[in-house]
């Protein structure tokens, strides 16, 4: 079979004890992104199978018409909002998917990006690697307000890491949420606004569906204290478009931890973040950690070894009338 991977930033696929599961397959990895549509027709075009990663590929309509080999997408993770379903389906694609979702390797990094935009550590870390000794007061954890929007298993987690840390834990969620904070003992904010006003630092951990895009407005980011922090690690669309850069040039809040971008990924330095000192960020680290990576890889390759051994498949449409043959 002739299997692509594309968009695999970390070239490290064939590295993990899992890829022995393609043994036998012709297999191309692509480490950059296509420049467009056409190269990243002609990159796809002889495969069989290609490897989704995560969601670095829209599969369209228009880019599912053009792949008449294409029998399968074999999809890293449990579900993807770049593909579309329903033209995979009438064009007889298999998207195949994980079973795992591990909150670990997130969470831990959340909690890193608190501490670290929190103490400065980036910051003062560049200026004396610079030969610089000036050194800016940052703020302590123990005391203040964690405000985690959406107390699910990443939530939980960070939650937990939190008020190991002395902070008092504020949540703001669907009811779910509000029903863990309960037995858990954490607060609730009697309201949205209160969540953004009272929180010295808030993390996002909701799923992006189309009723959660943009489910943070220029509004609620105008609430927050100037002295306090917002770190996003979950999709940056949660988040209205342009609303915490021009929050953040506004002075409320005053700091940000981001690992997630509208557009990824950001290459030669080309985002205006990154000319802030007051925003720490990381290029999509959330997941990139190796047992990570050997769990969800593992997954998606034992779905394609199933796939050409004829078993039954884990199929997001599994109504799907398979095309081709093995």
């Amino acid at each position: 079979m002739k299997i692509v991977i594309p968009d695999e930033y970390q070239d490290i696929v064939p590295q993990l004890a899992c890829y022995k599961l393609l043994a036998g397959h012709d297999v191309d990895t692509y480490r950059e992104p296509a420049p467009d549509f056409v190269a990243l027709v002609a990159r796809l075009l002889p495969a069989d199978i290609v490897v989704a990663v995560r969601e670095r590929v829209e599969f369209s309509r228009a880019l599912i018409e053009r792949l008449p080999n294409l029998k399968m997408i074999a999809l890293v993770g449990r579900n993807a909002t770049t593909i579309d379903y329903a033209a995979a389906t009438e064009h007889g694609v298999m998207v195949s998917t994980g079973k795992s979702n591990s909150p670990v390797a997130p969470a831990e990094l959340t909690v890193a990006l608190m501490m670290a935009a929190r103490r400065n550590i980036v910051l003062e870390a560049e200026r004396m690697r610079r030969g610089e000794w000036p050194m800016t007061l940052s703020h302590r954890l123990r005391g203040s307000t964690l405000g985690i929007f959406g107390l699910g298993n990443i939530g939980s987690l960070v939650a937990e890491a939190g008020a190991g840390l002395g902070m008092n834990i504020l949540v703001w969620g669907q009811e779910a949420s509000a029903k863990r904070a309960a037995e858990r003992g954490y607060a609730v904010a009697t309201n949205k606004e209160a969540f953004f006003e009272q929180s010295d630092v808030l993390s996002l951990h909701v799923r992006l569906r189309p009723d959660t895009r943009g489910i943070v407005g220029p509004a609620d980011l105008a609430r927050m204290k100037p002295t306090s922090l917002i770190v996003n690690t979950s999709r940056a669309e949660l988040i209205a478009p342009g609303a915490l850069l021009a929050a953040l040039r506004a002075g409320r809040p005053g700091y940000a931890a981001v690992d997630v971008y509208e557009q990824e990924p950001i290459t030669g330095g080309d985002h205006p973040y990154l000319t802030m000192p007051n925003v720490v960020c990381t290029p999509h680290l959330g997941w990139a950690e190796w047992d990570n990576f050997e769990l969800y890889y593992s997954e998606t390759f034992e779905q394609i070894a199933a796939y050409t051994a004829g078993q039954p498949l884990r199929l997001a449409n599994p109504t799907v009338k398979p095309r081709g043959s093995i």
